[in-house]
């Protein structure tokens, strides 16, 4: 190490190559590896050793990177994930595996994975799932749900089939799956120019308070910053927001801050200038906050004209709910709550910016980039051709990157430099003032008759949304809809209340608000199965909505309904599973022991795309005079695989192998508007826009050649050709308009109806149902539980890629586990990912998907959405596997050790 306290340098070998770096002993290592060495494979998730995805082999032994000093790597040897594949063997292997298996969803942690596993696999082929665990438990991932991981590594050493492209129904590798293994994959913080600015937030560190500034510029000129941003510096509108009418959040608060982590204020300036920068000259008043949704209608107003704090209220009402309660042969009732939960995505929110001419173009993580060009147009007074969004790879959404972030301080920087700006989120920042799952209190009723047919539903529910309203009217008004869960409920009425406090905003997070209401729905159904006497699968299954059967909308479905379907796939896992409680708890009593297991049953639905307005997708394809076949595909892949499943339906319609397609990804300048990736609408919507573009293709292609539909077309360097029966015939193209010979574009926007006043109505076209049953044990005195299995039974329809869909079961199975145990946001308490808990490799079980594919009327080949309804009923069925072990219930979220051991005290008092 250089001891030339001017230069300092440590010099390492990095992937085989000695290398000099400018840095400080005490720099981080990943901070040299990546700012100065250049290796972006090195993904930066929390800087504090929590989330393992800056994990490099230190003379061959995995360490956290961004906990190790850049002075301990003086003289060693470090080896990251894409210089591991491009020259060991072993890890080549893994990387064959990791695609084969598709263990890499969003790939944001997939360098942290393997790294670790690469020294495991040195070490000798692991004896079984549980070394693997051991090896890679200090890795956190929030989309695969682990268990592709781990079958990956087992498989590391095997002689894998290499998987083939194909159409629909093909279980093929995802198109970017190569990028996210060999760690050349390239995520918002690691696309900007080495000359870039850098950004920073000043934030509330209270729950609201009054602030004034003190002299921006002096501080600016004496701290030798290039920009000081205020609200006043905002051009247009200093507001955002995503549905209409509830535009609220403002860019920076203005006089007053209402939540710990809201934005006052940016400075902008080099490295070593914000290092050295004094404190920001900001002075609070602080104030009464309210956080808590019962305290809301009498706090004080967040909102003008928002009487009580109430954002807004959902409503659906069919039936005479009273008169069929109160003539129930059974009624039962009960009160339910859920916290805050943080979406947890191993990638913090970042872009970078940069002006050019008079256009603004961001590169950033997000779910929306059409969107998120509207509303930074509206914030910079531009009109919105002269902004441009370049999505990159995103490391999880989840719903949360719906959202604005980082965005409009890079721009605004970016605009008034004239320099390119960057900003990333610290995991801090990021948790504080992200959105979150909406808290919910909720009171439910349900009556059966005697036979244990469901007559009525009444549920009433607050959801806690927050300073500002993002996604809260969707969540307000989804829950209502949902809230009965997919059974007949002849008479029905749900009330939803979005109210505002003094908390981050709640928002979009995978299930809009359903996962909340099915804790209610799904564990009164419990109880109301063993207050009749019936098992409780068969209860559900014999009140199952069927086609024909009206919702609680009044909506019929012909085809498609496939909740029954569910239940009855579960039903050799049910049976086999009581047997076995049944017999292991009889001896653990007999034995003395304190442990019970217990399984538990739970179903869910889940409608695809928006409520009740148009959303559609658009999808562009055209042929070169070369005979090339490109896809303007806009659908931003968030880990879900949707860019492959979309290549495939699109291929299929065309009659080409998806390997023939070239893919242009989501850019506001060259792909048109897919929509926003949320609500399971990708496959469904921009997959029928797809499956439209290539049939209109095909057609023209057809056309030339005066050949039948049955003819096949053929791709390769010569261009395209046709065989109808015969020899291929090379297809000769008209002049280009443009950049195509041919060209389609096509869009799809699914059919809906506006709801009444009571809510009745057809609100989507297509909803997904899903049934889960869980098997755990709970140990009576230390309340603690153990998943043994979970058993998902999932109806989509069609199952475009049979491995996607696995992959996103586990991955929402893993964040209902989350949900049901351990997962709770406290603004000012839980901001890192150590207070924060999610679910790690070793607390996700071993899980088994059933696909069904009813067949929808409306999808692609018949295919539906899957990503939201994979978690709605695995929390209820985690809750009722627990009081099916112990006999008490939990009716606040989470269930942890505590709250299970206080609950067994109390029933045992």
């Amino acid at each position: 190490m250089s001891l030339d306290l001017a230069h300092p340098q440590i010099t390492l070998t990095l992937n085989g190559e000695t290398l000099a770096l400018p840095a400080r002993a005490t720099d981080r290592l990943s901070e040299v590896l990546r700012d100065r060495a250049g290796a972006k494979d090195v993904k930066i998730g929390c800087n504090a050793g929590d989330c393992g995805a800056c994990t490099v082999l230190l003379d061959g032994a995995p360490v956290c990177a961004c906990i190790t000093a850049a002075g301990q790597a003086e003289g060693r040897r470090v080896e990251t994930l894409s210089g591991l594949v491009a020259q060991d063997p072993l890890a080549q292997g893994l990387a064959r595996a990791f695609q084969a298996r598709q263990a890499a969803q969003c790939g944001i942690c997939t360098p942290g994975m393997m790294v670790s596993a690469v020294a495991l696999l040195r070490q000798g082929p692991p004896q079984g799932e549980t070394e693997v665990a051991d090896a890679l438990g200090g890795v956190l991932c929030r989309c695969t749900g682990y268990r592709k991981i781990i079958d990956a590594v087992l498989d590391a050493g095997a002689d894998l089939p290499n998987p083939a492209a194909g159409g629909v129904g093909t279980a093929m590798p995802r198109l970017d799956g190569w990028a996210k293994v060999s760690g050349t994959e390239r995520f918002a913080d690691d696309v900007a120019p080495s000359d870039a600015l850098y950004a920073r937030v000043i934030r509330s560190p209270h729950h609201r308070a009054r602030f004034r500034f003190g002299d921006l510029e002096a501080f600016r000129a004496d701290n030798g910053l290039a920009l000081v941003l205020t609200a006043a510096d905002i051009p247009g509108e200093n507001s955002f927001g995503v549905i209409p009418g509830f535009i609220d959040q403002p860019v920076m608060a203005e006089g007053e801050a209402r939540f710990r982590g809201e934005p006052v204020a940016c400075v902008v300036g080099d490295p070593a200038a914000l290092e050295a920068m004094a404190d920001f000259p900001v002075t609070w008043e602080e104030l009464t906050p309210v956080l808590e949704s019962a305290q809301a209608r009498g706090g004080d107003l967040l909102h003008a004209g928002r009487a009580e704090n109430i954002m807004t209220r959902g409503w659906v009402n069919r039936g005479d709910t009273d008169a069929a309660l109160a003539q129930a042969a059974h009624v039962v009732e009960g009160n339910f709550s859920t916290g805050f939960i943080e979406h947890g995505y191993i990638e913090p929110e970042a872009s970078v910016a940069r002006r050019v001419g008079d256009r603004i173009e961001v590169q950033c993580c997000t779910q929306a980039p059409f969107m998120n060009r509207e509303a930074l147009a509206r914030i910079m007074a531009l009109p919105e051709d002269a902004v441009r969004i370049i999505p990159t790879a995103v490391g999880g959404g989840f719903g949360s990157k719906l959202d604005l972030t980082t965005q409009p301080f890079t721009a605004l920087a970016a605009w008034r430099l004239g320099v390119p700006v960057r900003l990333a989120l610290t995991r801090v920042e990021s948790i504080s003032s992200s959105t979150k799952r909406h808290p919910s209190a909720i009171h439910m009723r349900i009556g059966a008759d005697a036979e244990g047919r469901i007559v009525a539903a009444d549920f009433k529910g607050d959801f806690n949304t927050g300073a500002y309203s993002s996604w809260g009217p969707t969540v307000a008004n989804r829950v209502p809809i949902h809230a009965s869960g997919p059974y007949r409920t002849p008479n029905y009425r749900a009330e939803s209340f979005g109210l505002h406090t003094n908390c981050a905003p709640a928002g979009a997070f995978r299930g809009f608000g359903v996962p909340q209401s099915a804790v209610a729905q799904e564990q009164l159904y419990d109880e109301m199965a063993l207050a009749l006497g019936i098992d409780r699968l068969r209860f559900r299954r014999m009140n199952c909505l069927q086609n024909g059967d009206p919702t609680g909308t009044g909506q019929v479905f012909e085809r498609g309904m496939g909740i029954d379907a569910c239940f009855d796939a579960l039903i050799p896992a049910w049976e086999r599973a009581q047997a076995e409680v049944a017999a292991y708890n009889a001896r653990a009593a007999a034995d003395g022991l304190r442990i019970r297991r217990g399984i538990g049953v739970a179903g869910g639905w889940y409608g695809c795309g928006n409520t009740s307005i148009s959303n559609p997708s658009t999808i562009r394809a055209g042929v070169t005079p070369q005979g090339e076949i490109r896809l303007h595909q806009g659908a931003v892949d968030i880990g879900q695989g949707a860019n492959t499943v979309i290549t495939q339906i699109f291929a299929t319609a065309l009659g080409v192998s998806p390997d023939a397609i070239t893919i242009i990804g989501p850019d506001t300048d060259v792909t048109p508007d897919a929509g926003k990736t949320s609500a399971s609408r990708q496959t469904f919507i921009t997959g029928n826009a797809a499956r439209l573009c290539g049939e209109a293709l095909r057609a023209q292609i057809l056309r030339l050649g005066n050949v039948s539909d049955a003819a096949m077309i053929g791709t390769g360097p010569e261009g395209l050709t046709l065989s109808d029966g015969g020899e291929p015939r090379r297809v000769t193209l008209p002049d280009p308009v443009g950049d195509y010979a041919l060209e389609a574009v096509e869009s799809y926007d699914p059919p809906t109806t506006p709801l009444d006043d009571n809510g009745q109505g057809d609100p989507y076209a297509v909803f997904g149902t899903t049934a889960q049953m869980c098997e755990l044990e709970v140990d009576l005195d230390l309340g603690t539980v153990k998943l043994l299995k979970i058993t998902a039974a999932h109806d989509l329809g069609r199952a475009i890629n049979p491995l996607l869909v696995e992959g996103q079961v586990e991955g929402g199975v893993a964040q209902g586990i989350g949900l049901a145990l351990m997962e709770e946001f406290l603004p000012g308490r839980t901001e890192n990912l150590h207070d924060y808990l999610i679910p790690t490799i070793g607390d996700v079980p071993p899980i088994e998907t059933l696909i069904i594919e009813s067949g929808d009327m409306h999808g692609p080949y018949g295919a539906k959405g899957l990503g939201e309804h994979c978690l709605i009923p695995t929390a209820p069925a985690v809750l009722n596997a627990i009081a099916d072990a112990t006999g008490i219930r939990i009716r606040h979220l989470p269930a942890t050790p505590d709250r299970i051991r206080a609950a067994i005290a109390e029933s045992n008092a």
